[in-house]
């Protein structure tokens, strides 16, 4: 390439860091970034309003600051009337404008886009070099490479190379502390505190202000609320709530991770995913500094393992899966599941209030922490047979840190256990006494967690036992659920028809999705 040569880098909306590849060993002089608001993106699925906000104001921030930093910036804004409303359309305008010689892109995070970006080097006649994403430890190839001949992949041996991979909470070639995972020491329930700590709320400057009036009224049917709209969208602001974080929640996440309250949407939890995966943190200098503060007495281990394990274990791992599989994983549906989900999931209206409280957090602030997701919404929409593939497009629209990536293995092999047991090793399912024990949740509840069948019965119980029952064909060889099906089948004839009964009438009272 000619010193004169100019060169374009679409820089996609969760590439939001210096750091991104393609900026790597680039010339502002001799370059052009283009950042592109674009409708296809916004309206693939019918994502929450508060996650569409914090995306594009996120980038009107990061565009300013790339500016700053002495790179022009071509940005193309959702109401531009001359928006093409696509990557590839808006390509081709970058092009006609500025007549690159190269494009240099970084990989995108989900199949539908990368395969845009693959075409577009016979699309425009131009070379395109598409660099990795290195902002994750583990390339493709080496995720490809250490799954390669297993029976089974299973995160916690996957996790076990990243910490090598780091160092981290390394004691020379062995864990820190004796043993890999603390999870064991994470199960806490929580009691109601005055001292819980809060994470920082960042109020709407100028710029977010216009993208909340715009959301507004482009997109006046999805599901979520702006009002309580207090997303970080700065780089600066995102490492003023990581700091908050490291400071007061980080020190009791691990005893009380799992622990849910009412009214209490965030505990002891980062909220820091939304700024890792747009790209305004890097994961790996969080869990140095996560690690740094055990290192200097003031987090203890199982907390400083707990939230590491989240990041180089599991979101490496899930990214892993998701590029693995291929497209196609989208449509994997082990257990034959095929339910619409109820209209509760849009609007949190239902007596039972457990899903009242994780939903009814989830359209006010477009969050809510692992434990909401697995064992409350995904458990009940696992057990009354959802279809997986509109479970998986609930969650991607309904959360501000879902990318399909990261979302997907979750909800899909995780939650829905629909990949057959590709990703965990059993299904994440219980009745309403897991609920019950790390919650607060049944002591305000209508119905009664202590019955088992009835019209007054907690719910979870009876389908619980309706689920295996079902799935007896597909489920009873799987050893991790080998308790619970030789109860069932101690259980008396009368019994267990008074369950299947009890879940059928439940089953039948619900109303279907809009």
């Amino acid at each position: 390439m000619s010193a004169t040569a100019k060169t374009l880098i679409p820089l996609l909306g969760d590439q939001l860091s210096f750091d991104i590849a393609s900026l790597d060993g680039m010339d502002p002089a001799r370059s052009v970034i283009l950042m592109m608001e674009v409708a296809d993106e916004t309206a693939y699925v019918a994502h929450h309003r508060a996650k569409i906000a914090f995306i594009l104001s996120a980038m009107r921030h990061h565009v300013q600051t790339l500016r700053d930093a002495g790179w022009t910036v071509d940005y193309v804004t959702l109401d531009d009337p001359a928006n093409s409303g696509s990557f590839t359309g808006e390509v081709a305008g970058a092009i006609e404008r500025h007549k690159p010689d190269a494009i240099v892109v970084t990989e995108a995070g989900e199949w539908r886009v990368q395969a845009m970006l693959e075409a577009w080097a016979t699309r425009f006649a131009l070379p395109v070099d598409i660099r990795l994403d290195t902002r994750f430890l583990a390339t493709h190839a080496e995720f490809d490479t250490w799954a390669a001949g297993k029976k089974q992949l299973r995160m916690e041996f996957f996790y076990r190379e990243m910490r090598r991979k780091t160092g981290l909470l390394m004691d020379g070639d062995k864990p820190e502390g004796g043993k890999w995972n603390y999870d064991a020491e994470n199960r806490k329930p929580a009691a109601r505190s005055l001292f819980a700590p809060q994470p920082p709320r960042f109020a709407p400057d100028a710029v977010t202000r216009a993208v909340l009036d715009m959301v507004t009224a482009r997109f006046p049917n999805n599901i979520g609320s702006l009002e309580t709209f207090a997303f970080a969208t700065t780089r600066e602001d995102a490492l003023t709530a990581q700091t908050a974080f490291l400071d007061h929640a980080l020190p009791q996440f691990g005893d009380y991770q799992d622990a849910m309250l009412t009214g209490e949407p965030y505990l002891w939890h980062s909220i820091l995913s939304p700024y890792i995966n747009v790209g305004l943190l890097d994961p790996l200098h969080l869990c140095r500094e996560v690690e740094a503060r055990y290192r200097e007495g003031k987090v203890p281990l199982n907390s400083a393992e707990g939230f590491i394990r989240q990041i180089i274990g599991w979101r490496e791992y899930v990214r892993g899966i998701y590029w693995r599989e291929g497209p196609d994983y989208v449509t994997r549906n082990h257990l034959d599941a095929h339910r619409p989900l109820p209209d509760f999931y849009w609007t949190g209206k239902t007596a039972m209030h457990c899903l009242s409280q994780a939903i009814g957090q989830t359209i006010d602030h477009a969050y809510a922490h692992h434990i909401q997701r697995l064992m409350i919404t995904g458990n009940f929409a696992l057990l009354i047979g959802a279809d997986p593939a509109a479970v998986h497009r609930w969650y991607l629209e309904v959360y501000a840190d879902a990318y399909e990536w990261v979302e997907l293995p979750n909800t899909l092999g995780m939650s829905q256990f629909a990949d057959g047991g590709i990703l965990a090793s059993k299904p994440y399912c219980s009745g309403g006494a897991y609920i019950d024990r790390m919650s607060d949740y049944c002591g305000s509840c209508r119905y009664s967690v202590k019955q088992r069948t009835g019209p007054d019965a907690c719910p979870f119980n009876a389908l619980y036992w309706h689920f295996l029952d079902r799935n007896v064909g597909k489920l009873r060889n799987n050893q991790r659920l080998a308790m619970p099906y030789r109860t069932w089948e101690k259980m008396a004839e009368a019994d267990k028809q008074a369950l299947r009964d009890s879940a059928s009438a439940f089953l039948d009272s619900l109303a279907p999705s809009p």
